[in-house]
């Protein structure tokens, strides 16, 4: 009782609520592509585009502070006109430079995620430009997500449930399409799929939901929202469709979890959804080992 009691008083904030929001929105959109990137071996797909979503925010920060004069702040809702578009560029390029034969996937994955953060951290502590009086603590929120749930706007929230709508509507409607590039590139494009298009479409999902929930999870972590449930359904599960399904649900039970716990213990946002999330994933290989036996 004490616990309900001490929720219920801590949801009569908006903010909260925007925190729960965001955070299940998120998780669902986040977990709907985590099985196609497992199965196409894209999982460092979403980490390395993280990366690159922190380094377009310093710029977006710092381009800011020379155009207004004001000094720079790490603020997605802000940066979204520079990240956004950054961010989806990037998951374009890494997708053409992966098929490179002098460069490959996981090389170019690498030069763009490490160079991303280096050039962005590089950036926030140039003596040229004003820098912000908690420099360290916007870089470790963006990094590993607010350390208070309580920084989430109103226009902040609207945005990411009119995102998290596109999202989900694009996946069901191309839902055999994406499922025919995820088992056989090869065999959907000979029945005259555009396999090329649909990747693209893929790698641009995963850069804007990144974009979206850098501000709850942050960057560092992001990619955990989108591996974890994937990996835990398919302990139990073999169907396409149920794994996608099991995926989603549990990433939403998973975020809910994660941020209630925050709220009643005052933990970090992000590390805690990701710690329930590795929880949950522990459980469900120790249950599926024991069906195997």
């Amino acid at each position: 009782m004490e616990i309900i009691e001490t929720l219920s008083y801590y949801f009569e904030f908006p903010q909260v609520r925007y925190a729960l929001i965001v955070g299940v929105l998120v998780a669902l959109c986040a977990s709907l592509l985590g099985v196609t990137l497992v199965l196409k071996r894209f999982s460092f797909i979403g980490d390395g585009l993280s990366h690159v979503a922190f380094g377009a925010m310093a710029v977006s920060s710092i381009t800011g502070a020379l155009v207004s004069g004001m000094k720079p702040y790490i603020d997605a809702s802000n940066d979204m006109l520079i990240v956004m578009p950054i961010t989806i560029i990037s998951a374009v390029l890494l997708l053409r430079t992966g098929k490179n034969a002098k460069v490959k996937g996981d090389a170019a994955l690498a030069m763009i995620s490490v160079g991303a953060l280096a050039i962005g951290y590089l950036l926030m502590n140039l003596d040229v430009f004003p820098k912000s009086a908690n420099i360290s603590g916007d870089v470790c929120s963006t990094l590993f997500g607010s350390l208070s749930i309580l920084t989430l706007s109103k226009s902040e929230v609207n945005f990411c449930i009119i995102v998290s709508i596109i999202v989900v509507a694009v996946f069901i409607l191309f839902y055999n399409k994406i499922f025919s590039v995820t088992f056989d590139e090869d065999f959907a494009t000979a029945t005259g799929t555009n396999a090329n298009v649909y990747n693209l479409l893929i790698a641009i999902i995963i850069a804007v939901i990144i974009v979206i929930s850098m501000n709850l999870v942050g960057s560092l972590l992001i990619s955990a929202l989108i591996i974890f449930p994937a990996l835990s359904a398919m302990r139990l599960l073999k169907s396409f469709k149920a794994v996608t399904i099991c995926s989603a649900c549990l990433s939403v039970v998973c975020a809910t979890l994660g941020i209630l716990i925050s709220i009643l213990w005052s933990t970090p946002v992000g590390s805690t959804i990701v710690a329930v999330n590795i929880a949950a994933f522990s459980v469900f290989s120790f249950v599926g080992a024991v069906r195997r036996s």
